[in-house]
């Protein structure tokens, strides 16, 4: 016997969830057209169906519709990006400080770490900046709240974009394998406030480089005009 067909809403969730997932793994960058045709085709849905998700998408800030353009995947503002660091700096560093050191997550922590240091050895930048989004989202994890691990998985869309205005992933993302190790080292040793502190200032650094070059993008567009 068949399954039964999947429900109109239940279809448009997925797919919405597909393309944040592309997002977070940094496959569409800040300001790339989106081809209906070819998006549809690669996921196997209707133009209508991608439509829809298109919308929940734009609804989140992650894309932009302009009429007679179509869709583009979203440029983060200044005040925006702001906003998603202290977000996280709120949520990330309660997480950490407050876990239980034999939370399951611990082992999300040390996988996104060990893909990040195999990453790091191929020179897969993008795959370092993927593993980098896995460990902050094992953290929020350590929380125990659905509510959140589903408004951070949407952050983390979002934060991807920022860091996608840096085109240089090795710079940005080099830094913070060690910083991650250093972490995660520091909560397997039961020092929990030792590693919330240490997060922080590491969000604080990671805000700094994304600001610079969100200006430095600001600064090469307003030379161009």
């Amino acid at each position: 016997m068949p399954p039964p067909p999947e429900s109109p809403q239940n279809l448009t969730d997925r797919v919405s969830e597909q393309i944040r997932r592309r997002l977070v793994d940094g496959e569409f960058t800040p300001g790339q057209r989106l081809s209906e045709t070819a998006l549809s085709d690669s996921l196997a849905i209707s133009r209508n169906t991608l439509r829809e998700a298109f919308r929940v998408l734009t609804k989140e800030g992650l894309l932009k519709h302009e009429p007679n353009r179509g869709v583009s995947v979203a440029v983060p503002s200044i005040a925006a990006i702001i906003d998603i660091y202290r977000v996280r700096r709120l949520i990330e560093c309660q997480a950490l400080a407050q876990a239980y050191p034999r939370h399951p997550a611990k082992k999300h922590l040390r996988a996104a770490i060990d893909q990040a240091l195999r990453c790091r050895e191929a020179g897969d930048w993008r795959g370092v900046g993927t593993a980098n989004m896995q460990f902050h989202q094992a953290i929020v994890e350590l929380a125990d709240s659905e509510r959140l691990n589903e408004m951070f998985s949407h952050l983390l869309a979002e934060l991807r974009l920022a860091f996608g205005l840096l085109d240089d992933p090795e710079f940005l993302h080099a830094p913070y394998v060690d910083s991650n190790v250093k972490i995660i080292e520091l909560f397997e040793a039961g020092q929990l406030q030792q590693a919330a502190a240490a997060l922080g200032d590491y969000l604080v650094h990671s805000e700094r480089i994304v600001l610079a070059a969100y200006a430095r993008r600001i600064s090469d567009t307003d030379m161009g005009k």
